[in-house]
């Protein structure tokens, strides 16, 4: 496992001119770069993910799908889902779903049509002055000539090398001479750097409905995926109004289902009901409060959350004060409930991006599993995810599989928005975990007070599977005070400790943006190679 510097060495990022945060760092400078240029905080979001496409590839890629909340200098929210569908024809699937191999790009990908949309509202909406082909030169320039390869990615290839049978095209294009390459090592992505021109010259849709889209469609077909390039041409990212709940005398925002945005509002909802100021920070009536909390969320998420085209999803009635009354007081502050429910996996990357204009960016994106599919598409560099993997294999469930119905996404960045501004960026890598890690940072930075980067610290719980424990324990890091521990094991928290600051607990980033003098502060969570850059 990656070891990390203490927690005490690391420190929040400020500035009064602009910010970005991602979880490496030389992605992250692209976007400040941007930033520098004169760029807006939409462009630097695009350049920042552009860049992780290239240096984060086992999390992100333009096979995959993303996440945006972009707010203007008067805090108006707009929400963008990149969510690809299913296939037009799923006739071949039945009882299990496939979660790698051909048979698990099932989906279009809409991160590339997401970043355009977002791109389309900073030039009409916001002024925006940088080119799509701009914006993508500095991920060309990384694919082409070479990036040091992180160690998140070396963490993940030595975490799966067991399973190399099942990715074979990720470790025949990451191996060297048959090895994990050694920290240092200086990765080149040709077939990508060619694709990522390509996109550059001839547009995002290119990669829909162009020449770029034929190629992939043939590509996805020989490997034996059923997407088609009518697949690919209907696949369409969506700009909506963003989901909200009260906290704290301001707002917490979030993007509208098939996503569990409405799961961390609730759990935020039901924590509203709460004084937590008379609960300490770190104790086991914190811990014990967040997760309980969870598990009320979950219990609606995963009876009710899914595509709104195919199924009705009660988002009134499940945001309502009356329903968020009624989780609270289900919620035993000495006793804990019982949790035998299914984990959700996945992997992701968070951007988030301030100006000094007052824009403010928020965004998620991924490929599902780590390297998703495992598939790379033909000689694209591609990598395809496998969020179709997502879909229940219960015929009866709300989130069963169907032609064109997008799957139930974990994917949820968010916003904090006091006094019509918004005041802080935030959003977290890790599936079910998502809401769980969010929890956390936002009762520590809204009802604490914490500096980011004390909060994104902190030690954290994750109620569930993971990649490394089947069981559905409560995981906790092992530097949550002793005392804490004892009591959680008291109240019937079934526990298991895991290692300090360990990667499988979620990698979250976060600014605050000072509504007063709009001074930035941000962090990325020291368990990722990432950081937060002020310019």
């Amino acid at each position: 496992m990656t070891q990390r510097a203490p927690a005490q060495a690391a420190r929040s990022a400020h500035s009064a001119k602009g910010m970005v945060t991602s979880p490496h760092a030389p992605a992250t400078q692209c976007g400040v770069d941007v930033l520098a240029r004169g760029g807006n905080a939409i462009e630097a979001a695009i350049a920042t993910v552009a860049a992780l496409w290239v240096t984060y590839p086992h999390f992100c890629g333009l096979g995959g799908d993303a996440f945006l909340l972009v707010s203007n200098r008067q805090g108006q929210v707009q929400t963008i889902s990149g969510i690809g569908q299913a296939a037009g024809d799923v006739s071949g699937y039945s009882g299990t779903i496939p979660v790698r191999g051909p048979r698990s790009a099932l989906t279009g990908a809409a991160t590339v049509d997401a970043l355009a949309q977002a791109l389309a509202i900073s030039q009409t909406e916001w002024v925006g002055s940088k080119s799509w082909a701009e914006l993508l030169s500095p991920a060309i320039a990384l694919a082409r000539d070479g990036f040091d390869i992180s160690d998140s990615e070396r963490f993940w290839l030595n975490f799966r090398l067991a399973e190399a049978g099942n990715l074979p095209d990720i470790y025949r294009a990451s191996l060297h001479q048959g090895q994990v390459p050694p920290a240092g090592f200086v990765r080149t992505q040709p077939a990508l750097a060619r694709t990522l021109e390509t996109l550059a010259a001839r547009g995002p849709r290119d990669f829909y409905e162009g020449s770029l889209a034929r190629t992939l469609a043939a590509g996805l077909h020989a490997a034996g995926s059923p997407l088609t390039a009518r697949d690919l041409a209907h696949t369409r990212a969506r700009v909506e109004a963003p989901l909200s709940v009260p906290s704290r005398g301001g707002e917490l925002l979030a993007h509208r289902p098939p996503t569990q945005g409405l799961t961390t509002l609730q759990i935020m909802g039901m924590l509203e009901r709460f004084d937590l100021s008379a609960i300490a920070e770190g104790s086991a009536g914190h811990y014990h409060l967040l997760v309980e909390a969870v598990k009320q969320a979950f219990l609606d998420r995963n009876r009710w959350v899914a595509d709104p085209d195919f199924t009705q999803v009660p988002v009134a009635r499940l945001l309502s004060p009356a329903h968020l009354d009624a989780g609270a007081r289900a919620i035993a502050l000495q006793h804990a409930l019982p949790w035998p429910h299914r984990y959700q996996q996945g992997d992701t990357v968070y951007v988030g991006a301030a100006d000094a204009m007052g824009h403010s960016v928020s965004l998620l994106a991924t490929v599902y599993f780590d390297w998703g599919s495992g598939v790379l598409v033909g000689d694209t560099g591609v990598l395809w995810h496998n969020r179709g993997a997502a879909f229940s294999p219960d015929p009866s469930h709300p989130n069963a599989l169907a032609a064109g119905k997008r799957p139930f996404h974990t994917l949820n960045p968010g916003m904090y928005r006091k006094q019509g501004r918004v005041q802080l960026l935030y959003g977290t890598q890790g599936a079910d975990g998502q809401p769980q890690t969010l929890a956390a940072v936002l009762t520590r930075l809204i009802d604490y007070g914490m500096d980011p980067m004390a909060a994104l610290a902190a030690p954290r719980f994750l109620l569930g599977k993971t990649f490394s424990d089947s069981s559905d324990s409560l995981k906790l890091e092992e530097d949550v005070p002793a005392d804490a521990v004892a009591d959680l094991r008291q109240r019937g928290h079934a526990l298991s400790l895991i290692a300090a600051r360990n990667p499988l607990m979620g990698h979250p980033g976060a600014i605050a943006i000072d509504p007063v003098s709009g001074h930035m502060t941000g962090a990325h969570d020291p368990r990722s190679d990432g950081l937060a850059i002020g310019l």
